[in-house]
């Protein structure tokens, strides 16, 4: 259990140089002082990161922390599926985080899998309960989605499908997500749906990942951001305050637990809890 009394969780992404990975683990070993329940790796477009997913994967279990291996099924076949859950199970891989993932640019929509759901049918299928599949959620809504309804509509067929829990797009807004939840679990949805949460470091970054992935940024805030300009320290101040508030009033709401997408940094996540801690 963290010092929230409460499982928490985090998300790196495979660095891409020798650097990138040896400073990765130094924020790794920061951040264990937390006791997190898993880390969960990312995975890039089309499976375009693998095997640099998998070697952090290999090294979170050999550091005794369990990993969640991201698992994305556009382009994938049946049998290319198979072979991966095989490798990871062999590692000792536990969690998956089953996504349909992005399309890499110039690609066609090949392979056997349309929808996340297919995916999660075919991993329990083939593997039983020897895997605990995670699910995405999106309490703003999917870029993609035809309407808030399909989208919930979608999220339930993936729940139904053989998911033991999701984890949410990250939101600035409190009410979004609770409201998601009470009307995913009007569908019967039954699974814990756990809030991703950003920290706030540099606002041309967020709005940048917001712009891409759907992500609601409150005028309030957006405004305030653009008034800060380049005073770092100002952002980061008021980025923590934003976050350990959203935390306060989640935590008071009774969520099952927080995912904290760390960016491979570890002052931030450790900024958040050490805030809610003092409150």
């Amino acid at each position: 259990m963290s010092a929230l009394k409460l499982p928490i969780s985090l998300e790196f992404f495979p660095p891409k140089t020798p650097e990138g990975a040896e400073k990765l683990r130094v924020v790794r070993q920061t951040l264990y002082g937390l006791k997190p329940e898993f880390c969960s790796v990312t995975y890039g477009a089309g499976g375009s990161t693998q095997e640099g997913t998998f070697a952090t994967v290999g090294a979170i279990l050999s550091e005794g922390v369990a990993a969640a291996s991201h698992f994305s099924c556009i382009g994938a076949t049946k049998a290319s599926v198979r072979a991966e859950l095989a490798t990871l199970k062999a590692m000792g891989v536990k969690r998956l985080v089953a996504l349909r993932g992005d399309l890499p640019s110039g690609y066609g929509a090949g392979g056997e899998f349309h929808y996340a759901s297919d995916l999660v049918a075919f991993i329990r299928a083939e593997t039983g309960d020897d895997f605990h599949i995670e699910v995405a959620a999106y309490p703003e809504i999917h870029p993609q989605a035809k309407s808030p309804e399909a989208d919930l509509q979608a999220f339930a067929t993936k729940v139904k499908a053989g998911a033991n829990s999701a984890i949410t797009q990250y939101f600035y807004n409190s009410d979004a997500y609770f409201r998601f939840v009470d009307d995913a679990y009007k569908l019967g949805v039954d699974v814990p749906i756990v809030p991703g949460i950003m920290p706030i470091t540099s606002s041309s970054q967020l709005l940048r990942f917001s712009d891409a992935c759907g992500a609601e940024i409150p005028r309030w805030i957006r405004l305030r951001l653009q008034g800060y300009g380049d005073d770092i320290e100002s952002i980061k101040a008021f980025g923590l305050e934003v976050v350990s508030d959203l935390c306060e009033q989640l935590i008071n709401g009774g969520v099952p637990a927080i995912h904290f997408y760390t960016m491979n940094q570890s002052a931030a996540t450790l900024s958040v809890l050490s805030a809610l801690k003092s409150r």
